[in-house]
């Protein structure tokens, strides 16, 4: 409910993902220029996905509930980011470089940031509900077999 009705396009978990959007960077600086300017988005990406993984592994359904959300809620800020290449409005951490102004103009896709800006966001939206589905349907379905066990017995 708080990403439905915040209209700054920055939420409380974004402060975190931020300082792992700049670790990204860093991180992935071995690997040239390109990928060290998408390696914050990626960065943004892999933690939750390798969260997700990890508690996967560990079947603990809840954490991986809250590792895919994570993962969906980060394409909020990232198409909000995307969006900004041509303004470049945004505040910026670092070196005040726009990651994706640079991205898209090197893949001569500047003039599309509005529309991959704004598609990426519904995944987003799409991926975050579509957990949220997914969670309630396994614990809906935990209950009616545990119901039918009690009934059983």
């Amino acid at each position: 409910m708080y990403a439905v009705v915040d209209r700054s396009g920055f939420l409380i978990l974004d402060y975190v993902n931020l300082i792992i959007h700049e670790a990204g960077h860093y991180f992935f600086s071995w690997f040239g220029y390109t990928i060290t300017i998408l390696g914050g988005t990626l960065g943004e990406l892999l933690v939750p996905l390798l969260c997700g993984l990890y508690f996967f592994w560990q079947r603990e359904a809840t954490a991986v509930a809250f590792c895919s959300f994570w993962f969906f809620e980060n394409f909020l800020y990232i198409g909000t980011y995307m969006a900004d290449a041509r303004a470049e409005a945004l505040p910026l951490v670092g070196s005040g470089e726009h990651d994706w102004n640079i991205l898209f103009t090197q893949w001569n896709a500047l003039l599309h940031d509005q529309q991959i800006g704004g598609l990426t966001r519904v995944l987003g939206w799409m991926g975050m509900l579509s957990t949220m589905v997914w969670l309630v349907w396994r614990y809906a379905r935990e209950f009616s077999e545990q119901a039918a066990l009690n009934r059983a017995s």
